[in-house]
């Protein structure tokens, strides 16, 4: 289960997103997943445009990276199904006694 809600904050979806971003590295599924949800609640939170009067602000790019993390989380996580998520689990199917 997700640690990320509709009432999480701005900060806490940051957060999550900041440290769950090694899932690579970390080779954990649970960090992909997570990572995910933050990059979801991201794109959906962020506006897209902010400003006053005539004086306006594009956040375009902020979520066309997000955008490209998203997918390469996604596509990371359908080829790691079998990430360990730091758990070793040793095979003796070949040993000999």
């Amino acid at each position: 289960m997700s640690t990320l809600s509709g009432t999480s904050t701005l900060a806490e979806v940051q957060a999550a997103y900041d440290d769950n971003a090694s899932y690579a590295e970390d080779g954990s599924t649970a960090k992909a997943s997570a990572f995910l949800t933050a990059c979801r609640i991201l794109l959906r939170r962020i506006p897209t445009e902010a400003g006053k009067g005539s004086n306006r602000v594009r956040t375009d790019e902020n979520l066309r990276r997000i955008q490209a993390e998203l997918h390469d989380a996604q596509a990371w996580l359908a080829t790691h199904p079998d990430a360990t998520d730091g758990v070793m689990h040793p095979d003796f199917s070949s040993f000999r006694g």
